[in-house]
């Protein structure tokens, strides 16, 4: 456990469920605290029936915590997963019953970046297809030559913190190193020696081994498909240990069969677990069933990562691994609460319109909120931005260190008196200026200027931005393009630069738009920039 945390005195009537197996030393530092019973094993019915008599329950991803099973945990004040990420935890459920979900975020990170390394030199020397030959009985040195990964390019689609770990590994085989995430400040490319792509395809054309490192998101998913595998090197060799979404499978089987990639090393599937898919036996795959994070030191890793987290919780110390809102005195949420899901929206839009390069960014606060500490609403800035393009959950206590490890750079600024407003946040990210305040008894957010032009519109989920030639019609013309999808539109604002005789207009609309929809209206006479934005309505 952690050299550095203090240590709470035992508090026995507080009791800890543990429904999965965890780490020895998480079990035991927990039962040094609290009253610990096991309850692996235990049904669903049975876990619903018990789960009143605890304070905290520990997971790993096959216990269900469930909106029903939240609502019988009349005690419940934390969820700990074993883990990364909370799929199968409700935790809007939990964030209403004010319960802190927490996880172990980053203790696989070690082995994920080693699995990723594994499958690229297993691919490179055909090791998995020479080992099965091997066993049946054949010596086929001939037909299992590879190829060396010295001063081969490695293309890292992802340059998070597992990317960077990769990265770090594969420099020391020898190998060129080219990166694409516009989340990732220039600076961080720099500090590693590694060469930054403006865009996927360029990386694609110069790279032997790609790659990936991306969560999943809706624009994420499929990244990887047939036109991607065109732009590739002929003969690229494709490494997935991050999320089976991001590839078409389909595409990524008649590249493998018509010659367009030379080889894949497969750890993650659309569905799982898989046991039949096209991939296998392929000549040129290796496949392992998800294994990135299976390995002893990552288990024990978050074991007495979550032990630690939900001994925080219990005690009243810091959960820097919570994934919802952690807890703030009373007298600042009532000030600074109706702010944060302005504040994640203004990050949002920041990061969407910035054109990938996400530091500096720069938060003023005006008002009232000037008067209260804002490290909680920068937080919520800045999980805005990095929320969905990151590899881990993004949550208030752990936006900064994220955006630190990509070398985004922030600073505050307060001033007690608001112009126009009685508060009023602003974020700027280059170009990309937002402010927006709060309206009405429920706080509804509300933008009053993008790109440093006044447009007043509330925020909704789905938010479309333009800039363009301020010539008559142009307004008309979005209208009808998206009257002809079947978009509706429920609220628009424009506003003029007099300067550069630029509009900016801001609509917010009933649905998605798809993206050949915003792509015929970029296509428009006279329109510089066009932006749609899906926004977080909570903000949690």
């Amino acid at each position: 456990m952690s050299a550095e945390a203090a240590e709470p005195e035992r508090d026995a009537d507080k009791r800890v469920l543990i429904c999965e197996k965890i780490a020895q030393s998480g079990v035991e530092f927990l039962a040094e605290l609290f009253t610990v019973d096991m309850g692996i094993g235990w049904t669903a019915e049975e876990l619903r029936e018990r789960i009143a008599a605890y304070d905290a329950i520990v997971v790993r991803s096959a216990t269900q915590v469930t909106a029903d099973l939240i609502a019988a945990a009349t005690r419940l004040s934390v969820v700990g997963r074993a883990g990364t990420g909370v799929d199968n935890v409700d935790v809007d459920a939990a964030t209403k019953r004010g319960i802190v979900v927490c996880n172990a975020a980053g203790s696989n990170a070690v082995s994920a970046a080693e699995h990723a390394v594994a499958l690229l030199l297993a691919q490179a020397r055909n090791v998995a297809q020479a080992h099965s030959s091997l066993l049946a009985g054949r010596w086929e040195r001939s037909k299992f030559g590879g190829i060396e990964v010295t001063g081969k390019t490695l293309g890292l689609v992802g340059f998070g913190r597992i990317g960077q770990m990769v990265a770090e590994r594969a420099k020391g085989l020898g190998m060129e190193i080219v990166a694409y995430d516009p989340y990732v400040a220039e600076s961080r490319f720099r500090d590693l020696g590694v060469e930054r792509a403006a865009e996927p395809e360029d990386l694609y054309a110069v790279s032997d081994f790609i790659s990936l490192h991306l969560t999943s998101s809706p624009q994420t998913r499929g990244l990887v498909n047939a036109e991607a595998f065109a732009a590739m090197k002929p003969g690229a060799r494709l490494i997935n240990a991050a999320r089976g979404e991001l590839v078409d499978q389909d595409a990524l089987v008649d590249a493998l069969t018509n010659g367009t990639l030379g080889g894949a090393g497969i750890d993650v599937f659309p569905e799982e677990p898989c046991t039949d898919s096209p991939l296998f036996g392929l000549p040129g795959v290796v496949v392992t069933p998800h294994l990135g994070a299976s390995t002893s030191e990552a288990q024990d890793r978050a074991g007495a990562v979550v032990a630690e987290q939900v001994a925080a919780a219990l005690t009243g110390g810091l959960v820097t691994l919570a994934v919802n809102i952690p807890t703030v005195s009373a007298e600042a949420l009532d000030v600074l609460g109706p702010f944060m899901p302005l504040a994640r929206q203004l990050g949002r839009l920041a990061a969407e319109t910035a054109g990938g390069v996400l530091s500096p960014v720069e938060i003023s606060y005006e008002g009232r909120l000037a008067e209260q500490d804002s490290r909680l609403l920068t937080a919520g800035v800045l999980t805005g931005m990095l929320s969905g393009v990151v590899e881990d959950p993004v949550n208030l206590v752990n936006a900064g260190s994220l955006a630190s490890d990509r070398g985004i750079e922030w600073t505050e600024s307060s001033s007690p008196r608001a112009v126009d407003y009685t508060n009023r946040i602003t974020v700027r990210v280059g170009d990309a200026v937002f402010s927006g305040t709060t309206v009405g008894t429920t706080s509804r957010p509300r933008l009053v200027s993008a790109f440093g032009e006044e447009v007043e519109i509330e925020l909704a989920p789905h938010v479309g931005l333009f800039r363009y030639q301020d010539v008559p019609g142009q307004v008309g013309r979005v209208g009808t393009i998206l009257g002809r999808a079947e978009v509706n539109i429920a609220s628009m604002a424009v506003s003029r630069s007099r300067a550069e005789g630029l509009a900016v207009m801001a609509v917010t609309v009933d649905s998605p738009v798809p993206k050949e929809v915003a792509d015929q209206i970029a296509t428009l006479d006279g329109f510089e920039a066009v932006w749609f934005v899906e926004l977080d309505p909570g903000g949690s």
